[in-house]
């Protein structure tokens, strides 16, 4: 049995930093990683960085006007060998960051806890068993396939891990499931050129938007011929004639639609299969992933869970703030908690992209706020006639009370870094008027935040 400090399980945003530290902290340190092909994490190899390629590759495929299909599937092919190029160096990158470490040893292999201390480590050629006074899970998230007919037999199903290693560019794309994922990987394929269904079972588009920024959301979409299709209920998947037919169900009605490839974009789950969590006694909850305390705890004090694997938002930059509160719990004054988070930004990396930090203007009412809202068109600001991107919307909260920062949703050009304003002003308690009376550089799309908090009155 080979003896560590620590068994970081996942390659992680999180673990990976937290190994690091460790082990220049002169910890033994042994890092888990079920597949060679994830070094690095799920950001890095099928998540944040990849899909971003692509969605950039895909906008300047949109600016170069490419008409005919054959060079769109020519480009197409390009963007995936680019985006192969950087993924295989990163994963290098992340690799060697921790196997260079002395005090550090990277296993391959799928682990499964023997007991509360002890992790088995199955590789390719062997079993091999570990033990550490201290653990920490960071396995993840896995794609949900629903329980559909014809689903798991059809070859042209693809997850939004699969779909990135399609080298040929379907001409028709079905996207069964409309959230964030799936808008993206719409507005993605559809700038690449291929003809994009997407099929949602909600009668609502977005839920979590407010009602004015999610119909501006669908009409850009479809805006790019994107077709959506709402209260859609696919019944069966199969194959006819050399096409994949989806048949789905709206209002009683039945309707079929072909298509080249289909993405499954329903929602992810915990990845806790296979761990065998009952053997160290580490409970789930009802939705499959890992019940923790306020500093990440399981229930096994010496156990903890990082990021995805324990629910909750899914977000790279919130595995890291998880290795921030493992860390302050270790060496630190123990003051670091889940619930210091008191807001966090997001951004969907649809065209333009749509950023979200704090309340949006439903959800404050039904909270009981007194609040004012400010709406700026983004064809009203410089930048974006300069750039010729003015398509979208940007709307504030107020608290008409403390004249506060609530929220701020952003449905323009480079929302994703005008967002990090907005939430540093709102958690260092900043009224509106400092966004409002701040001096930016111009012309640049965050000066317009001068004129959104202008509005309000």
């Amino acid at each position: 049995m080979d003896k560590y400090d620590a068994i970081i399980i996942g390659f992680g945003k999180g673990g990976k930093t937290l190994a690091a530290d460790l082990a220049n902290r002169n910890w033994k340190v042994a890092v888990v990683e079920r597949s060679a092909k994830m070094y690095g994490g799920t950001c890095i190899n099928i998540g944040c960085i990849p899909t971003k390629s692509l969605v950039h590759q895909s906008k300047q495929g949109e600016i170069k006007q490419l008409n005919n299909f054959a060079d769109q599937k020519n480009y197409y092919e390009t963007a995936i060998e680019n985006k192969n190029q950087l993924i295989s160096f990163l994963r290098q990158k992340n690799f060697d960051n921790l196997d260079s470490k002395e005090n550090i040893t990277v296993f391959t292999g799928k682990a499964s806890f023997q007991s509360a201390r002890e992790v088995v480590v199955q590789t390719e050629t062997e079993s091999i068993v570990l033990s550490a006074e201290k653990i920490f899970i960071n396995t993840g998230a896995e794609t949900i396939i629903p329980n559909i007919k014809g689903l798991k037999e059809s070859k042209s199903v693809y997850t939004s891990t699969s779909i990135m290693e399609l080298s040929q560019l379907p001409k028709r794309l079905a996207i069964i499931g409309g959230g964030y994922i799936g808008l993206e990987f719409a507005s993605m394929y559809s700038g690449f050129g291929s003809e994009v269904t997407v099929i949602e079972g909600s009668s609502t588009f977005i839920p979590r938007e407010d009602r004015d920024i999610a119909g501006l959301v669908k009409e850009a979409l479809e805006k790019k011929h994107i077709t959506i299709k709402m209260s859609a209920k696919v019944q069966e998947v199969r194959e006819e004639n050399n096409e994949t037919i989806i048949s789905y169900n709206v209002d009683g009605d039945t309707y079929e639609l072909a298509a080249d490839a289909i993405l499954l974009a329903t929602g992810r789950k915990p990845n806790v299969d296979g761990l065998n969590l009952e053997a160290a006694g580490v409970e789930i909850d009802e939705r499959g992933a890992i019940k923790v305390d306020s500093t990440l705890r399981t229930s096994v004090p010496h156990i903890w869970a990082i990021g995805d694997v324990k629910g909750g938002l899914q977000f790279t930059y919130i595995s890291l703030d998880d290795y921030r509160i493992i860390k302050n719990d270790l060496f630190g004054n123990k003051q670091r908690q889940v619930n210091d988070r008191t807001t966090v930004p997001y951004s969907v990396f649809i065209d333009p992209p749509l950023s979200n930090v704090g309340l949006g203007e439903d959800e404050a009412r039904e909270k009981g706020y007194d609040i004012k809202v400010a709406k700026l068109p983004a064809a009203g600001i410089p930048r974006a006639r300069l750039i010729n991107e003015t398509t979208g919307l940007m709307k504030a909260i107020v608290d008409a009370k403390t004249n506060k920062i609530l929220g701020c949703s952003l449905f323009c050009a480079e929302s994703s870094e005008i967002i990090n304003i907005v939430d540093i002003a709102m958690k260092t308690g900043q009224d509106y008027t400092f966004l409002r009376d701040h001096i930016f550089t111009h012309p640049t799309m965050s000066e317009a935040l001068n004129d959104l908090f202008s509005q309000i009155k």
